[in-house]
């Protein structure tokens, strides 16, 4: 049962038919692994934990750079020289103490995934190197979890929503990494500091969607993002009988590290 200081704070959610008492239960008993601190990682956990998601994990090797502070809102400047995913820590408790959260200061790998997804409900992919989202998009097959997909790059961002046998995988629409050199990095071509934000809100109401089972998922759709124009396009993406992780008969049936660390999987996400 909700506690009276939970039910004040939650009362717009409690409001919503969609949403009421027991919605929001849910989602204080929802277990959300994002993987990444930057600045996808930060606006999802922060409104993911506003919203009164009960348990929240973060993965992320990084520290908080000077350079970050232009997209990456959970952090401040007194945190610069910390690991982000504990200023992300203290960050969500001041926000919201509800928030159980767990931190995880590496990067995730085809060793520590496997211990670490299976405790959660679903992931919430905010990383920024492309053998990681492989990484995470087979794991999330493999353990049966939703994948959430968010990527910016400059002006334009993705979202969409994995979840085989529902809709596609993330090999199903982009069969592997591009060539080394053949995409830039944030660092190389820049990216608009609100960016992350609109993505990051983007795939925590869609995480949120997936919790309470209401609404329609980005499942089998992929949305892309024009902040210039602020246009919003969807493209139907359809699951690849083919696909090697989740079509009819699999290659991929576990986590090897030599599937991750191929050379051209040197690209930044943030950055595609």
């Amino acid at each position: 049962m909700l506690t009276d200081s939970q039910v004040v704070r939650y009362s717009r959610h409690i409001l919503l038919p969609e949403v009421g008492g027991k919605g929001q239960e849910k989602l204080l008993n929802a277990k959300v692994l994002l993987v990444g601190a930057g600045g996808l990682g930060s606006a999802c956990a922060l409104y993911l934990a506003a919203a009164g998601v009960g348990t929240l994990g973060m993965m992320d090797a990084d520290t908080v750079d000077l350079s970050n502070l232009q997209r990456q809102v959970i952090h401040a400047t007194p945190d610069i020289g910390k690991l982000k995913v504990e200023s992300a820590k203290e960050s969500i408790f001041q926000l919201n103490p509800d928030v159980n959260m767990s931190v995880y200061p590496e990067n995730a790998s085809a060793d520590n995934v496997p211990c670490i997804l299976p405790g959660y409900d679903l992931v919430v992919d905010c990383c920024d190197n492309f053998a990681t989202r492989y990484l995470l998009s087979d794991a999330a097959v493999i353990y049966e979890k939703p994948y959430v997909y968010g990527s910016i790059l400059r002006f334009d961002g993705q979202a969409a929503v994995f979840k085989p046998p529902a809709g596609p995988c993330y090999r199903c629409i982009f069969h592997e990494p591009p060539p080394a050199g053949m995409s830039l990095s944030c660092q190389e071509a820049g990216v608009l500091g609100v960016l992350p934000g609109l993505i990051g809100l983007i795939q925590a109401t869609e995480a949120i969607k997936l919790i309470l089972e209401v609404g329609e998922p980005l499942i089998g759709r992929l949305l892309m993002v024009d902040a210039l124009g602020l246009e919003f396009m969807t493209a139907k993406v359809k699951r690849r009988i083919s696909c090697p992780v989740c079509g009819d008969n699999p290659a991929i049936t576990d986590l090897r590290a030599e599937n991750y660390n191929q050379p051209v999987c040197d690209v930044k996400q943030e950055d595609w």
